[in-house]
């Protein structure tokens, strides 16, 4: 009895040694995408054009970030919005509002609410979850888009994370590690928007989508687009850059 059963234990182990490490690569998948596209430190310029049935209208912006602890957004047009600027330290997060020359304090629920009437959330410009960090990652398969060969990995929220989707489903290109589709679900498992990812070329020290498509799920004919300008990564961003001072101060 015991001879026949050393034969599959091999067998056993290494069953499990491959699950193990399906785990760790999916894992480390996501790690590797999303410290591409945002790295340690970023800066540089962006736009945001929201598309609605019958109108569209482009902000511009410069966009400052430290880890996902700390970013700073500010507005450069339109006129009737220049100068707008959104701060976010660790936990909080601050608007300023130079027409009547104030700062206010933003609640953390406020992160999952639109940006500037964008389909984008504040959590999404002011990344505020990291993808690797907040969520458990399972590899679901892999699958060809628009002929580009990608992993497909879902995220789940860990209990102790305060983030903004109760699922998110990527499919990560198995070449470049580039993410060039999102889907984010609510609690409820319901599908609320697809992002899509596209121009992919060289950026400061890296070859990265700089075209974002983020489609509501529930809104037929909104649409947002976020395109990257000029940008650099990895340059050194002090902690205490991120104030309520520069806030009003940076421009």
């Amino acid at each position: 009895m015991i001879r026949p059963l050393a034969r599959f234990l091999p067998v056993i182990v290494l069953a499990g040694s491959l699950f193990a490490q399906q785990a760790i690569d999916a894992t480390e998948l996501v790690r590797r995408a999303d410290m591409k596209r945002r790295g340690k430190t970023s800066s540089g310029t962006m736009s945001i054009t929201v598309e609605r049935p019958g109108w569209k209208r482009t902000v511009s912006m410069k966009v400052w970030s430290l880890g996902t602890a700390y970013s700073l957004i500010v507005i450069t047009a339109p006129a009737k919005e220049k100068g707008q600027a959104f701060l976010k330290r660790e936990n909080e997060m601050w608007n300023y509002i130079p027409s009547i020359d104030r700062v206010i304090k933003l609640p953390p629920s406020m992160m999952g609410q639109a940006w500037m009437g964008s389909d984008f959330t504040n959590d999404d410009l002011l990344k505020e979850s990291s993808l690797s960090g907040d969520y458990t990652h399972t590899l679901k398969g892999t699958e060809t888009l628009d002929d580009i060969e990608c992993f497909k990995v879902e995220l789940l929220p860990k209990e102790e994370a305060a983030v903004v989707w109760g699922k998110m489903i990527l499919w990560i290109t198995k070449e470049n590690d580039d993410i060039i589709r999102a889907e984010r679900y609510d609690e409820d498992d319901e599908l609320m928007s697809v992002e899509m990812a596209d121009n992919i070329k060289k950026v400061d020290d890296r070859i990265i989508p700089t075209r974002m498509e983020m489609l509501p799920a529930d809104k037929k004919g909104n649409r947002t687009v976020l395109e990257i300008g000029a940008m650099q990564f990895d340059r050194p961003i002090a902690e205490s850059f991120f104030s309520q001072q520069n806030l009003k101060r940076v421009r």
